[in-house]
């Protein structure tokens, strides 16, 4: 009787033992998703920071001394709304391609687990 009692104590504490590592492989995988997203978000900011570069060394070669105009200075670029949709509409796609939620409910979060039905029936509308 005394070996079955302690049996159950092994096997209650090795459950519990299972539960705590679960409890940490969640702890650890939500972690490592925001590390993905940090990444993602990095990776992306770098790119558009190198192309923003390469187009004022560019500029830097072609024209030596030429100072960015202000924000007064440049020409309002609201009048063309069709394109500026289009661009919107553009960059949402490239997100998602990117592996990121467009939809209202995940906005910015990196999808992990294939398509996301919602991002999808934004494509749809």
């Amino acid at each position: 009787m005394e070996e079955r009692k302690e049996l159950y104590d092994q096997v209650t504490h090795l459950e519990e033992s299972f539960a705590k590592l679960g409890a940490e492989l969640t702890g650890l995988r939500k972690q490592i998703v925001l590390l993905l997203e940090e990444n993602k978000r990095l990776s992306i900011e770098n790119r558009q920071l190198r192309k923003i570069l390469r187009k004022e060394n560019g500029a830097a070669e072609d024209e030596p001394a030429a100072a960015p105009p202000s924000p007064a200075q440049e020409p309002p670029q609201s009048s063309d709304v069709s394109g500026s949709v289009g661009e919107g509409y553009d960059n949402l796609a490239r997100l998602y391609n990117e592996g990121f939620h467009i939809c209202n409910v995940y906005y910015g979060h990196l999808r992990t687990e294939g398509d996301c039905l919602f991002c999808l029936s934004f494509f749809h509308k």
